[in-house]
Formats: C-alpha cells, structure tokens, sequence
C-alpha cells in the first residue's frame, strides 16, 4: 500500500490518552484504503471511531503504530488531507465564496487560480448563486455544503468526514447523501467517513469498518458489493444494513 500515492495504511496503531491507565481508546489497528476507495467506520460510541480519523488527519500525532498515506508517516496535517466536521465550522464574519477560500490560504495559486478554484467548487457543491451569503443566512444542509467545498478546494488526495450530517434533519442528510455520492463518483477522490448511521454507510461506501468498543478494535470489514447509485430503502440496502445492526447486538 505504501507504493499507491494516494493510499493510505495504518499498521497496529493504538492510542491511549496521556495519564489513562486503563484500556487504550483503539488497540492494533490494522487497515489499508486503496486509492479512490470510499470507507466508512461505524460502531458504538465510545470506540474510538473520530479518534481513529483525527490520527489519520494529523491532527494527533501521539500515537504507536504506523499510518502512512502517500508511503509518509503522519504527523500532522497536510493539504493532501482534507477533513469535514459534523459542526460546519463557518467562520461568521466570511461570506460562502470567503469561507471556501480560506482552505487556499496557503496553497501555491495565483489568484486567478484561487479564484477560479473556490467558483468550480461552490458550483460542486450545488450553491451557485449563493456566493456572496453569510453562514447566517444559511439553512444547515447548505452551510455543511460550504464545509464540504471547502474540504475538496484544495483537491486533497483523501477526504476525512466525521459524522458531517449527523447534526441535520432527515430530509437534508438524505439530500446530503446523494450529493456526497454524486461528488464522490464525479472526483474518485479517496474517501473515509465516520458514521452511526449504517444504512448511510451501505449507500456510500465500497467497504465499511465495523468497530468494537473498550477497547476500540476492528471486529469485521464488510465489501458493499452492491451496484451504485444505491437507493435507500431497497431490499439490498436493507439487508445488509439490518445484517450489520444484528452484529451490534450481539456484541452489546
């Protein structure tokens, strides 16, 4: 996996908080994403589900093990890594066109480039139009939207989303979810998302982590052999969904 530059590898990795002398919070992790694969991680809370994701953003560098993404360890964020919050995380001051353009800050674009890359990306994203709004002006689905154009802006090699619709009403995050099918069969970038909600899982991913909690482990990965795009409610969609959910109350 280390020879894929786009790939990404985590070789027993464990994690355990400073002065926490009982069961580590993940415990020998291992797992490989090929490039363009989208992965989701479910389990109970308590598994170490956004801790895994924040190690693999860099944003954690205490860690044993190994994660490597490109054949580099992680150690801290990179632009070739983006990552979406469940919380949008809009600064209020900015409007939508501004907010996206802060992730280019530091990217080495002329202007005209930066430019022309936060339009192409708000049009992804389905806000034309909606360019010159401020976050307060913004219903949740369109604000989380904004958050998302701004994690591919900088078109990384792997895009991290921690629980990024749990926040939203049914409706949106079912909207929401299409959206990130359609985005993600368009960019073919690498994707792994953190959820709760299984059957988001089965309509996106390729495989999906299933983790067991204290301490956090793999217990299975699932292949979601099922042609896309995937419709809620289908019988497929649902058995597999259901098959997952048995699991868990089994473990609990």
């Amino acid at each position: 996996m280390a020879t894929d530059t786009s790939g990404l590898a985590l070789r027993r990795v464990s994690k355990r908080y400073e002065g926490d002398m009982g069961a580590p919070v993940l415990d020998r992790i291992d797992l490989s994403i090929r490039s363009g694969e989208f992965v989701s991680i479910v389990g109970a809370s308590g598994c170490g589900k956004s801790t895994l994701l924040r190690l693999i953003a860099g944003l954690d560098a205490s860690y044993e093990g190994e994660i490597e993404f490109g054949g580099e360890r992680v150690v801290s964020t990179d632009l070739s890594r983006g990552i979406v919050f469940q919380d949008h995380r809009l600064f209020p001051w900015l409007n939508v066109e501004q907010n996206v353009a802060v992730a280019l800050r530091n990217a080495p674009l002329s202007k005209h480039e930066k430019a022309r890359a936060v339009a192409e990306h708000v049009a992804l994203v389905g806000l034309e139009g909606c360019e010159g709004q401020y976050p307060h002006q913004l219903s949740g689905g369109m604000a989380q939207r904004v958050a998302i154009a701004r994690g591919l802006v900088n078109r990384p090699r792997l895009l991290l989303l921690d629980e990024p619709f749990g926040a939203l009403d049914a409706l949106t995050r079912a909207r929401l979810q299409d959206e990130l099918q359609r985005i993600w069969a368009q960019e073919r970038i690498t994707m792994v998302l953190v959820t709760h909600d299984v059957e988001e899982a089965v309509l996106l991913s390729d495989r999906i982590v299933v983790m067991e909690a204290r301490p956090g482990r793999i217990g299975e990965i699932v292949d979601v052999d099922l042609p896309r795009p995937r419709k809620r409610g289908s019988l497929d969609v649902v058995a597999l969904r259901d098959g997952i959910l048995e699991g868990f109350f089994h473990e609990a």
